[in-house]
């Protein structure tokens, strides 16, 4: 049957309602209006939307994808909120969010700088840049030295991602904005798919190096039990949402469970909800800036999921959007998945 036309006035039915600020008093008024107008904004606001059918959907297990220098960018405590307030359930990031999280838990901080700054004059200061703030690479080696003798004290086995950050979550918490510390007091699961690429991974070497040196066994980096721990989480969950900041390894990782799944002889169960925030777009053919609907050819999303994809600075996308859920009282009509462990087996999820 061939599809009808759409008539003039079919196209014409919706206007835009233009912005009154006026009337904008609030971070949830400002975008229920972008829901109105056009370009990035009104993608923005199909985002919370999203976001908060997602986090209202009482059989919806809410997984957290975290890309890009969030914490140096002063999200760390926005992305920390997500997790405190109950909005998510699984924190997936890179290890250098998590690393330098745990650098400012132990009061270290972060500071303003320029994309201009003479990074050789940085490098014989012993400070490291990051676009326009920098970080104390000599407190990052104290950091350094505390994670591997963390790892010395631990029982030389294989490890997941989730495991090494439960441990440092436990030294985080003594932060309260910490987003490894908030993790490990809530009881959500935090993976690092590639924890070597990052400072926790250099700390880890370390620790490798210094036992290998004294004839000593040392842990190791299981990044398989990492698949198969995330897996149990996605068989357990009855329907899964997806929110990611960036896009890199976190994405691609929370996105393959579904695949995981699969290949493990389970039912199809795609992801029913998408929402990312990216400065990626999809003709490179990278991951980060594709799209759900690219995403749905390999059977990540289910045809029927309700997804939106807006393109803007994480800086400026995230905390407007957590603002809009926590002002809309999203974290009061959810409760955070709760989780119990033994080992690597899941045995409850409710």
């Amino acid at each position: 049957m061939v599809p009808k036309k759409p008539t003039k006035a079919d196209l014409t039915s919706v206007p835009i309602e233009h912005l009154d600020l006026e009337k904008t008093h609030t971070v949830a008024d400002l975008v229920d209006g972008y829901k109105h107008i056009s370009f990035q904004a009104r993608t923005l606001g199909l985002c919370a939307s999203v976001l908060e059918n997602m986090m209202t959907d009482p059989k919806c297990t809410v997984f957290f994808g975290g890309a890009g220098a969030l914490t140096p960018g002063g999200l760390k405590k926005v992305m920390r909120d997500m997790v405190e307030f109950g909005l998510v359930d699984v924190v997936v990031t890179t290890g250098a969010i998590a690393y330098h999280d745990f650098y400012e838990a132990h009061g270290h901080r972060h500071y303003r700088s320029s994309p201009d700054a003479d990074d050789i004059v940085l490098r014989e200061h012993f400070l490291d840049r990051v676009y326009d703030t920098l970080a104390d690479e000599s407190l990052f080696r104290e950091c350094d030295d505390e994670i591997a003798a963390l790892a010395d004290s631990l029982e030389p086995r294989p490890y997941s991602s989730r495991e090494i950050l439960w441990d440092m979550g436990k030294i985080a918490s003594k932060d309260p904005t910490s987003l490894v510390g908030a993790c490990y007091r809530k009881g959500i699961p935090y993976f690092v798919p590639a924890l070597n690429d990052s400072s926790i991974g250099i700390a880890l070497a370390k620790h490798h190096h210094d036992r290998v040196k004294k004839g000593r066994e040392p842990i190791a980096l299981d990044s398989i039990k990492d698949n198969y721990e995330i897996a149990q989480v996605k068989l357990k969950s009855p329907r899964t949402g997806v929110f990611y900041v960036g896009g890199g390894t976190p994405k691609n990782y929370i996105s393959q469970v579904e695949v995981i799944q699969e290949v493990m002889g389970y039912p199809e169960n795609p992801h029913m909800y998408a929402a990312q925030i990216t400065t990626d777009v999809p003709q490179w053919g990278g991951l980060s800036g594709c799209t759900f609907e690219e995403s749905q050819s390999w059977g990540k999303f289910h045809k029927d999921a309700k997804m939106a994809q807006s393109l803007v600075d994480a800086t400026i996308g995230l905390p407007i959007l957590v603002g809009y859920l926590l002002q809309k009282g999203v974290a009061k009509k959810r409760k955070q998945k709760r989780y119990k462990w033994e080992g690597e087996e899941l045995l409850e999820l409710k």
